[in-house]
C-alpha cells in the first residue's frame, strides 16, 4: 500500500456505562446513533473513521477531528473480547455510534496501563467509508483504496488556498505575502542581525494546524498548554541548525533570512512550503496538502567559523518526529 495512506492504530482499550446501551461480550456497551443498514464491517475491509476517544469523566483523550483527517485502517479481527474491533464489527458505512469498553475486562491478567483511569473509555465513532475486501483480488482491492485516498487528497488540495485565506481573515492578521506563497506576521521586532545561508540559527517554535491543534513544540510551556506528549529525553531548549540545509522545510529556509535576531513571527505555510503532497509519513500527524502555522522566535544567529569543519544539521529534540524536516 502507498505510504500516503495514514493509519491510526486503534488501541485495544475502550469506554463508560450508561442507560440505553446494549451489551456485548467482554463488558462492551454500544449505542448506535445512526444506522444506515449496510453490510457490517468485516476483518480485512478498509475503513475510514472519524472518532473521539474519551474517558468516563468525559475528558477527550484524542480525536481525529483535532488532527483534521479521518483514521484509515485495515479492519482487524478482535484481539480480545469486548475490544474496539468487536465494536466496529457492529457498524457499516455511514453509521455513527458510541462504544464503551470495559478497561478491567480488556486488561484482565495483566497490569492496567497508568494512563487508563476509571472504569471505561468511550469511542464516539462515525464510519466515513468502507471498502469491502470480500472476493476482490488484491490488485482490485488496492486500486480501490488508492482511488479513495487520491480523492481525499484532491479535496484537501483544492480546499487549501481558501482555508488559508479564511484562517488569516478569522484571525484578523495583517500578513505579508511572498512570491512563493509564504505568509508571515512580525509579532515582536528584534534588533539584531539577519541570518544568511550557512549561519547557524537558534530557534524556538510551536507548530499548529489551521484548526489550532498543535503537533509539536520545543517550548515546554507550550507543550503543557497544548497537551502534547511530554518527552523526558527532550531538554526543551532552542534548536540549532545551519540555515539553508536542504532537509529543512522550505518555508523555514525562506522565512528566517527575513527576520532579525530576537524577532518573533507567525508563519503560515502552504503545503508546498511544508510537507507537500507526501505529508510527514505514514504514521505522522501531517497529511498531504496540509498548510501549517508556526509561531517562531529567532533566538540567535551564529556566524560560521571559517576554520571549523563544515556544520552538519543536528537532530532537533522533537516530541515524536522532526516536524521541521522533510
Amino acid at each position: 500500500m502507498k505510504r500516503k495512506l495514514v493509519f491510526l492504530a486503534l488501541a485495544a482499550f475502550g469506554l463508560a456505562s450508561c442507560n440505553g446501551f446494549k451489551k456485548g461480550d467482554g463488558g462492551l456497551l454500544y449505542n448506535i446513533i445512526v444506522d444506515k443498514g449496510g453490510p457490517s464491517i468485516k476483518p480485512g475491509d478498509f475503513v475510514s473513521l472519524n472518532l473521539t476517544l474519551k474517558n468516563d469523566a468525559d475528558s477527550v483523550i484524542g480525536s481525529t477531528y483535532q488532527m483534521g483527517h479521518p483514521a484509515m485502517q485495515m479492519m482487524q479481527k478482535p484481539q480480545a473480547k469486548g475490544d474496539i474491533y468487536q465494536g466496529l464489527e457492529l457498524l457499516s458505512e455511514g453509521d455513527s455510534a458510541i462504544i464503551k469498553l470495559n478497561i478491567d475486562s480488556l486488561t484482565k491478567g495483566r497490569p492496567r496501563p497508568p494512563s487508563m483511569k476509571g472504569k471505561y473509555q468511550i469511542y464516539v465513532v462515525k464510519v466515513e467509508k468502507v471498502i469491502a475486501k470480500g472476493n476482490l483480488s488484491d490488485q482490485v482491492f488496492q486500486g480501490r483504496l488508492q482511488e479513495y485516498v487520491k480523492s481525499i487528497e484532491e479535496t484537501a488540495k483544492k480546499a487549501e488556498p481558501e482555508n488559508i485565506k479564511k484562517y488569516i481573515a478569522d484571525k484578523k492578521l495583517n500578513v505579508t505575502k511572498t512570491d512563493s506563497g509564504l505568509y508571515y506576521v512580525i509579532t515582536q521586532q528584534g534588533t539584531g542581525i539577519k541570518p544568511v545561508a550557512g549561519d547557524t540559527v537558534v530557534v524556538n517554535y510551536t507548530g499548529t494546524f489551521l484548526n489550532g491543534k498543535a503537533f509539536d513544540s520545543n517550548i515546554k510551556s507550550d507543550v503543557i498548554k497544548y497537551k502534547l506528549p511530554m518527552n523526558p529525553m527532550n531538554p526543551y531548549k532552542p534548536i540549532r541548525f545551519p540555515l539553508g540545509v536542504k532537509n529543512m522545510i522550505k518555508g523555514w529556509n525562506e522565512a528566517l533570512p527575513l527576520l532579525t535576531k530576537g524577532t518573533k513571527a507567525t508563519l503560515i505555510l502552504p503545503s508546498s512550503l511544508a510537507y507537500g503532497e507526501q505529508g510527514s509519513g505514514p504514521n505522522g500527524p501531517i497529511q498531504p496538502y496540509t498548510p501549517l502555522v508556526f509561531d517562531l522566535e529567532l533566538v540567535d544567529v551564529i556566524h560560521p567559523n571559517p576554520n571549523a569543519p563544515k556544520p552538519v544539521a543536528p537532530m532537533p529534540p522533537m516530541q515524536s518526529q522532526q516536524p521541521v524536516r522533510r
